[in-house]
């Protein structure tokens, strides 16, 4: 497994060797009293950039803490370690994304005070943005963090005390105020420009960003004594949030490949491995198709195609295990009637570990890059698909899914069902957006607009208005849960929040937990999947921050450890 900090020394080793070569070859060097050929200070533009790629893995696939999330909130299964929420205190992703955290951070810290003193607000206040929000996302991962002496190395501190998350969380807020009003000021020498990877420098969206990353906190926050109701009033008045997709708080992945390869993670992971990485859940898959009894029953998402593709065809019988003289496709799950092909969560059946790279459904053109699943199959190879597809983060249909749920509630004023409505109709677009941009040679059909989507979401709706106000916000949040599909850090947050959407439970009391029938003679075994461990609440602390930091806290159980939201 890949390690950022290997990657990040190496990086410096390099620039080091460099650095010696242009000192070696300059004839007069003993005659200035500073080497100008060694800078000590990283000028902004390159800063902020670093910080963006930093801001980007945050939580992310690959070697990011997505790999666990995304088990977690059910929208893929997996055979490593967080199957059955068993996520240990020395994983490697989350340790990467805790070092990825502080790396981060100092660079941050460094664009604050070099900005500070060249008198450049524009800068600091896109710093100020960005930490607040990585530090949120840090204690929603973690609880209590080290921030106060975190970053004060130079200043001897070794071991810095872990500070309470609620307080930290404060500090959140207020960073959210000054970097906002640094942002607009427009004052400063120096402005970002191609260096600011998410706007590109126009302050404006970073305005927009920052008041809405404060609503959302501020919905995760409203049952605590953090929640200040007249402060949200303000920033509802002010009325300057995400306006459409093109002010969406997200991350651009490219097709270039060298230096960097800039492709989408999931991408990257999914398509480049030799073994399967990424299970589609069958419990999401379900839900999709419209067959779970519970929810969205009778009702097919028309975002299938574009959030799985399936190698096998229709009716074609698995290759890799599948026994065609018994008929027996020896699969952990198998719709014959589409060729998806996956692994249960919890599964403890013959057929979880098996070799399928050749059956497995892969994730698709919209989270990923990936392939449009046109009916045909495929076999998987890196050439499969693009892999321009952006990190999104933070996002305007989901903006539009939080104030549904803000409405229903009585925060906000309005109607639930017609917010929920148009957070739908922009869910779809933004499929078709993000379709349009991977410069797919696939003929892909567009979602808004069509008969298909709008009879989805018709009947959405009248689910919706049929539903007591319980089954109602359980709506809201699986149609955000379906719309935000590999973005499983605030899918995380809302389950945890709201207790929706309603997860597979192997050792719950819906059986059967699936309801696929092929008529085979080999249907799916209820009792071929379990729940050895409890939901974990929050993570892990990283073991070898525990070992190293004299003031660390005693390693948590996260079954019990929870974000003080968490309801």
């Amino acid at each position: 497994m890949k390690n950022i900090i290997y990657k990040r020394i190496l990086k410096h080793f390099f620039t080091g060797i460099f650095l010696v070569f242009a000192f070696i070859g300059c004839e007069d060097y003993l005659d200035v009293d500073v080497d100008s050929d060694s800078p000590t200070i990283a000028p902004q533009n390159q800063l902020l950039p670093n910080i963006h790629v930093g801001v980007a893995n945050m939580a992310d696939f690959n070697f990011w803490s997505g790999d666990m999330l995304q088990v977690y909130t059910h929208q893929f299964t997996a055979r490593e370690e967080q199957d059955q929420y068993g996520t240990k205190a020395d994983n490697i992703n989350l340790n990467n994304d805790w070092d990825n955290f502080y790396l981060t951070l100092t660079d941050i810290e460094t664009l604050i005070a070099q900005s500070t003193e060249s008198g450049d607000n524009v800068y600091i206040g896109i710093a100020q943005i960005l930490k607040a929000y990585m530090v949120s996302v840090a204690v929603d991962l973690w609880g209590d963090i080290p921030l106060s002496e975190a970053t004060l190395l130079e200043q001897g501190v070794v071991s810095p005390v872990f500070d309470d998350q609620e307080a930290v969380y404060q500090t959140v807020l207020d960073l959210i105020d000054e970097g906002k009003a640094n942002v607009a000021s427009g004052a400063g020498n120096n402005f970002p420009a191609g260096d600011d990877l998410f706007y590109g420098g126009a302050t404006a969206n970073w305005v927009k960003f920052a008041n809405t990353l404060k609503f959302k906190l501020y919905n995760q926050i409203r049952t605590t004594a953090l929640f200040d109701q007249s402060d949200f009033n303000a920033l509802v008045a002010d009325d300057n949030f995400l306006t459409s997709s093109a002010d969406d708080f997200q991350f651009t992945h490219t097709a270039n490949q060298a230096p960097t390869d800039e492709r989408n993670q999931l991408f990257i992971s999914a398509y480049g491995g030799a073994q399967v990485t990424y299970y589609g859940s069958p419990w999401f898959y379900e839900i999709l198709r419209g067959v779970n009894p519970n929810i969205h029953t009778g009702n097919p998402d028309p975002r299938l195609a574009y959030y799985f593709v399936n190698q096998l065809v229709p009716g074609q019988f698995p290759r890799d295990q599948g026994d065609a003289v018994t008929g027996d496709p020896n699969a952990d799950y198998w719709d014959a009637s589409t060729g998806f092909f996956s692994i249960r969560f919890g599964s403890i059946g013959p057929d979880r570990d098996g070799a399928v790279q050749n059956d497995a459904t892969f994730p698709g053109i919209f989270p990923c890059g990936g392939r449009y699943d046109d009916g045909q199959g495929f076999a998987r190879t890196i050439a499969s698909g693009t892999g321009v597809a952006p990190r999104r983060i933070l996002t305007y249909d989901e903006f539009l899914y939080i104030q549904a749920e803000l409405i229903l509630d009585g925060v906000l004023p309005g109607d639930a069902g017609v917010k929920l409505r148009e957070a739908m109709e922009a869910s779809f677009a933004k499929v078709d957006e993000v379709v349009a941009g991977t410069g797919t040679t696939q003929a892909v059909p567009t979602l808004s607009g069509s008969t298909e989507v709008n009879d989805f979401m018709d009947a959405i709706i009248a689910e919706y208005d049929a539903a007591s106000d319980a089954k109602k916000l359980e709506i809201i949040m699986t149609q955000k849960w379906v719309a935000t599909f590999a973005d499983p850090m605030d899918q995380y947050t809302d389950y945890r929040r709201t207790g929706y959407p309603i997860l597979a439970d192997p050792s719950g009391s819906q059986s059967p937990e699936y309801q696929l029938d092929n008529g085979d003679g080999f249907p799916l075994l209820d009792n071929l999947t379990v729940l050895n461990n409890p939901f974990q609440l929050s993570f892990f602390w990283p073991q070898p921050e525990l070992n190293l930091n004299q003031n660390a806290p005693a390693q948590k159980d996260p079954g019990t450890y929870s974000i003080f939201w968490d309801n």
